[in-house]
């Protein structure tokens, strides 16, 4: 089987108005995708066509080989979605609406109650697993969403804007949640508008911009063919032209400026391992390193430089 979810010349317009323009995309097996872009730029609406809330004006969707804009039920029959406002009957527990989803999807009673527990005590849920959700708070609804995704076993999971709405524990619960499923072999495709959690939960990235991807690859990837990998170095010692000249010297370092005395900038030459390299040579200079930090500044860096030339 090639790709779990292939889009194809996918366009969606409202009259004149073109929300989804012509895109082609890939998301790899068991990839951690983030579709990231600023609200408008036409992600929900190529998310509601993979789960066929709305359709397409032209192009083609495929999930698992099968084209949504064809047979639906038959694309979406091993897809879980969670969608951005998830609605729930008031009345039920978590426990009930699994076996609920569970009986509508075929399930045995037992499979239902096996994974049902397994799916709560992942989502740290099972002391509220007899609770009325009419109750919850818009995170913990959030949470029964996902496990109703996750209940069929799923081999896809579609996440628009997940922690959209959420409060700043919610948003840090959901994340934590969303990066123990990243481990899982599921393939996920999450839309959201937010760089820091794309750069913290994925390893792909397409971007999309007035419904055209300006960018689709590997985050890494993407950063060091744009020259975007960079490190923000913190230090508790003062920072001195002495350090930046012997800093400079090594050939893990491209380019370095000063931000402040105790932080600098350091444009990388190399990736992983020459970051490493780096690391270990600063600590031994005793500046007393005790803060690093790359990617998502870079992630947000690469995105405005590429929206920059789309307008």
């Amino acid at each position: 089987m090639g790709d779990p979810i292939v889009l194809e010349g996918l366009t969606k317009a409202y009259g004149d108005f073109v929300a989804v323009d012509s895109v082609d995309m890939k998301v790899k097996k068991n990839s951690f995708t983030g579709f990231l872009g600023p609200n408008g730029a036409g992600k929900s609406t190529t998310l509601k066509i993979l789960t066929n809330l709305t359709k397409a004006t032209s192009g083609s969707a495929y999930l698992n080989g099968i084209d949504v804009t064809k047979d639906f039920k038959g694309a979406l029959a091993n897809v879980g979605v969670v969608v951005e406002t998830p609605e729930f009957y008031p009345y039920l527990t978590p426990h009930e609406t699994f076996n609920y989803i569970g009986e509508l999807n075929g399930m045995s009673k037992e499979s239902i109650t096996a994974r049902g527990d397994e799916i709560l005590e992942f989502l740290k849920m099972t002391e509220n697993a007899d609770k009325r959700i009419g109750e919850f708070s818009k995170g913990m609804k959030q949470r029964v969403a996902l496990g109703q995704a996750l209940l069929v076993d799923p081999e896809i999971i579609i996440l628009d804007e997940p922690t959209s709405g959420l409060d700043p524990r919610g948003m840090v619960e959901m994340r934590e949640i969303l990066k123990g499923l990243s481990t899982s072999g599921l393939t996920i495709f999450m839309s959201s508008h937010i760089m820091q959690e794309v750069s913290y939960l994925c390893d792909h990235v397409a971007i999309i911009e007035r419904g055209k991807i300006i960018a689709d690859g590997d985050v890494k990837d993407l950063l060091a063919t744009n020259g975007m990998r960079h490190i923000e170095v913190t230090t508790l010692k003062d920072i001195t032209d002495a350090h930046l000249d012997t800093i400079s010297s090594w050939s893990e370092v491209d380019s370095i400026t000063r931000l402040t005395n105790h932080q600098m900038q350091i444009k990388l030459n190399g990736g992983d391992s020459e970051q490493a390299a780096l690391m270990s040579k600063m600590h031994a200079m005793d500046l007393g390193v005790y803060n690093v930090s790359s990617q998502g500044a870079d992630l947000e860096k690469l995105y405005m430089e590429l929206v920059k030339e789309t307008r």
